[in-house]
């Protein structure tokens, strides 16, 4: 017996670190200070800030994953999982600064691997953050042939000053959305039940309402807030931020607001997409479910005070996002939301 017999091929496994090597290093910013196959990565931190917080973030993208099997697409769900983590430190203010990866497999495929580190690597690189390590795990009768999971672990940096973390939100303060590009990361399970069981439609589907496959609208990429975001906290303009992930608008933005604050949401202020609005219709999901579950066409929210709203929406549209909405308001209350 040796270990390939077992399952496990060393020789697929160092491959495969080579492959990543190459788009890591790419990823390198003046802060990296040692490469990839070390034991522990290297980062310093120079003179950028004076006193700096370090926040940190781990995380997944659930059973997107399932999706990624059934059309062969394994590009983005690299990118999908630093964009999560990069706006996960992104709503208390901080920079991102580095990430690392792990990826868990049955059997290693070194171009399913590389596709993956691929989407991590350029994601890296759109959010300045450097890819400076992590694992590859090939573990046999753990994972099916031909499947993987993986998870993200990034650390941002923010200014003690400028840490974001709700104290200053007060009732009568705006809150406005920005648009999601899709589901994200969040709620496939039940979105997999919908299409693929209970309406049985198949991933090639084309549907008209969308314009595209089901499939292709599955695997639309989260998206990251950053660029869009950086203008305002230089400004100082924002009091919070929601990432709206897993939980919806109905537990994410809780999370932000202080003791006395809750949040009113006016549902006709922004047009759902028809993704979830056919996913509600094919699986008689109620409203309440619904806001729980998925983003709802809202993946970001920001809290600022009144005077600064028209300046928040002007600076968004700045960065590229134009389509930023006033969603309600905050107000007195228990730290819940209520939609209107």
């Amino acid at each position: 017996m040796d270990y390939k017999s077992a399952g496990v091929d060393i020789d697929a496994g160092n491959e495969t670190v080579r492959r990543i090597k190459a788009l890591a290093r790419r990823t390198y910013t003046p802060g990296v200070m040692s490469d990839i196959g070390s034991f522990g990565g290297l980062f310093r931190l120079g003179d950028r800030y004076k006193d700096p917080v370090l926040v940190s973030s781990a995380d997944g993208v659930g059973t997107k994953i399932k999706v990624a099997f059934l059309t062969g697409r394994h590009e983005t769900i690299g990118a999908d999982l630093v964009n999560h983590c990069v706006n996960d430190v992104l709503v208390q203010g901080a920079e991102p600064l580095f990430f690392l990866d792990y990826l868990a497999t049955g059997r290693l495929s070194p171009d399913v691997a590389e596709q993956v580190v691929a989407g991590v690597a350029r994601a890296c690189i759109e959010n300045g953050c450097a890819l400076i390590g992590g694992e590859t795990a090939e573990m046999p009768g753990f994972y099916a042939d031909g499947e993987y999971d993986i998870a993200g672990f990034i650390v941002g940096a923010v200014e003690k000053a400028r840490v974001l973390d709700g104290r200053t939100i007060v009732p009568g303060d705006v809150l406005i959305g920005l648009p999601s590009g899709g589901l994200h990361t969040n709620g496939y399970s039940l979105a997999r039940r919908v299409f693929f069981e209970l309406a049985q439609w198949k991933v090639d589907k084309l549907v008209r309402e969308l314009g595209a496959t089901i499939g292709d609208a599955l695997m639309a990429p989260h998206r990251s807030y950053l660029s869009c975001v950086r203008p305002l906290l230089e400004h100082r303009y924002l009091r919070g931020l929601a990432h709206i992930t897993g939980g919806g608008i109905t537990e994410n933005l809780p999370r932000v607001l202080p003791e006395g604050c809750a949040a009113e949401i006016d549902r006709r202020s922004w047009q759902v997409p028809p993704l979830f609005r056919l996913l509600q219709q094919h699986g008689r999901v109620s409203d309440e479910e619904m806001f729980r579950t998925f983003n709802m066409g809202i993946g970001m929210i920001l809290v600022c005070a009144p005077r600064d709203a028209e300046r928040v929406i002007t600076a968004v549209a700045g960065a590229g996002e134009r389509n930023a909405v006033r969603i309600g308001y905050v107000v007195s209350g228990d730290r819940s939301v209520r939609y209107v």
